[in-house]
């Protein structure tokens, strides 16, 4: 019995050098996680701003794609918006920030995160991928499925259809969206 103590203490005394370790070493890297996140969405926001004035993030709710908007000016005027989109992907909850202008017609997009297969989803981080969908959502439809695509840009998302159906929802959606704002809010 004292034996089956001795090996309890010595568990317990393990269990909480290592709870206390993993304590102390959030505390120190979450801060420093939390700049990198906001000095990540800093750099797309500026990214997809096509060099208009910022304006302030104003949160969206019961939206199926729009999480988040964010006016563009251009002389005090609203010259379009950023959008923060969430779709889901092959591997999971995806997010984006895509500019538009103020008839819906998109600017800009930049993934931000997801858990896409690499090699195939993950595509959809490489420079130029996003450009399948610049200057569409206006006058030009979203292209929503490959059919919509020419033969290279087909083939560039072959494999990842998932991701790429999930990318086009929400780019789609994000016109819409702002097709709704009616150009001003």
């Amino acid at each position: 019995m004292r034996k089956n103590i001795k090996y309890a203490m010595i568990l317990l005394t393990i269990c909480a050098v290592s709870a206390f370790a993993l304590a102390l070493t959030n505390s120190i890297t979450s801060p420093v996680i939390a700049q990198m996140d906001s000095n990540n969405r800093v750099k797309a926001l500026e990214a997809v701003s096509a060099g208009y004035d910022i304006g302030e993030q104003k949160e969206v709710t019961g939206h199926a794609y729009v999480t988040y908007v964010i006016d563009l000016q251009k002389d005090a005027e609203v010259a379009g918006y950023i959008l923060g989109l969430k779709t889901a992907g092959y591997g999971g909850e995806m997010t984006l920030v895509a500019s538009y202008t103020a008839q819906g017609e998109m600017l800009f997009a930049q993934l931000l995160t997801h858990n896409e297969t690499p090699g195939l989803g993950k595509k959809a981080e490489d420079d130029g991928y996003m450009d399948k969908f610049k200057g569409t959502g206006g006058a030009k439809p979203v292209p929503t499925n490959k059919t919509m695509l020419s033969s290279d840009d087909a083939q560039a998302v072959s494999g990842s259809s998932v991701t790429f159906t999930a990318i086009a929802k929400a780019i789609n959606g994000g016109s819409e969206y702002v097709k709704s704002l009616g150009g001003v809010k």
